[in-house]
């Protein structure tokens, strides 16, 4: 059973996310070759005050140049 943990910025519609997981199986399982119903999705929504790449933290302001 293909479990998938996902996370993205907050924000989206459930529509979006509706798509995106509907894709998301799709895929899994022309690829896999199993049934829907063995296919899991959580969707973690984090805010970009927590979450950091490059010891930068998406809710800063872009540095100045």
């Amino acid at each position: 059973m293909p479990t998938f943990h996902i996370e993205l910025f907050e924000g989206r519609s459930i529509e979006q996310k509706r798509k995106f997981v509907e894709a998301i199986t799709r895929v899994t399982c022309e690829t896999l070759g199993c049934e829907a119903s063995s296919v899991d999705i959580i969707l973690t929504d984090v805010k970009r005050e927590n979450w950091a790449t490059a010891g930068r933290l998406w809710s800063d302001p872009e540095p100045s140049v």
